[in-house]
C-alpha cells in the first residue's frame, strides 16, 4: 500500500527552499536467520541481534520516508512533481520490496545482511540514481515505532 503525504518544512534565511517527504508502508520479511555475521559465534550472534535472530526469521511493516529538498519551484509550486517522485517510490521500493523476503527475493541482500541500517541504503542508492541530481535528501525507515533509521548517503 501506497501512502503518500507530502510534509514541506521551509527554512527562514533560503527563500523557498523546503524539503518535501513522502511516506511508504510495507510488509517484508527475512527468513532462516536473516540477522546472522559469519564471523561471531551463535551465541554472539544472540547478543547482537536478539529476537530478530531467529531461525524461522521474522518480518516487519516498515514505514519508508523519502525527502527531497530544493527550491520552491515558481511554477509549479513544489520542491518535485508529486506524481514522478510516487512513480520512482513504487520502481525502487515497492516492487522489489514489498510482501518479499528481502534474503531471497532481493539480489543486494544475498552478500549483505539485511538490516534497517542496510536496507536504507539500498533505497538511497536506488532512489538518488532515479531523481533529479542533489534532489534526495534522506531516507528515513520506521523499523517499529520505536526503532528509526535515517540515512542521507554520507
Amino acid at each position: 500500500m501506497l501512502f503518500l503525504m507530502c510534509v514541506l518544512i521551509c527554512f527562514h534565511g533560503e527563500k523557498n527552499l523546503c524539503n518535501s517527504s513522502c511516506n511508504w508502508h510495507c510488509g517484508s520479511n527475512h527468513h532462516g536467520r536473516p540477522h546472522i555475521h559469519v564471523h561471531l559465534s551463535d551465541e554472539e550472534n544472540k547478543q547482537v541481534y536478539g529476537k530478530c535472530n531467529n531461525p524461522n526469521g521474522h518480518g516487519h511493516n516498515y514505514k519508508v520516508e523519502v525527502t527531497v529538498r530544493g527550491k520552491i519551484d515558481p511554477i509549479t509550486g513544489m520542491v518535485m512533481n508529486l506524481t514522478e517522485l510516487k512513480r520512482c517510490i513504487e520502481e525502487v521500493i515497492i516492487i522489489p520490496l514489498d510482501h518479499k523476503n528481502l534474503d531471497k527475493d532481493v539480489p543486494y541482500f544475498a552478500d549483505v545482511i539485511s538490516t534497517t541500517e542496510n536496507l536504507a541504503v539500498y533505497i538511497w542508492d536506488n532512489m538518488v540514481k532515479m531523481l533529479p541530481a542533489n534532489k534526495l535528501y534522506e531516507i528515513r525507515i520506521h523499523e517499529t515505532d520505536k526503532n528509526i533509521v535515517m540515512y542521507r548517503g554520507e
